[in-house]
């Protein structure tokens, strides 16, 4: 019970960059799409990296929000309401030492 608890709480840390990750590869093949008539290769490549830097942020920004905004979510991952995980918080050392 200890090892599924442990990997679905690593899973759920990484969850956000995993958003990130697969809206960033939604937009730029949207982009892609978009652009595929352009004339220019140079064109597309710009169209395509947009796209995928945008969405990658709003992909991020919405999940951050979703989890900021349930704190159901926030035990279940056992984060907090910033997404840091609470293990790295109660690890870290006090203030002003190094």
């Amino acid at each position: 019970m200890k090892l599924t608890r442990a990997l679905v709480r690593i899973a759920g840390w990484l969850l956000t960059p995993l958003v990130a990750w697969a809206a960033s590869f939604l937009g730029a093949w949207i982009g892609a799409g978009i652009s595929a008539g352009a004339a220019s290769t140079r064109t597309v490549f710009i169209v395509t990296i947009v796209f995928g830097g945008v969405f990658a942020l709003a992909g991020a920004w919405a999940w951050l929000r979703l989890l900021r905004r349930s704190p159901q979510l926030q035990h279940t991952l056992e984060v907090a309401p910033d997404g840091t995980p609470l293990a790295a918080i109660e690890n870290s050392p006090p203030e002003g030492v190094r």
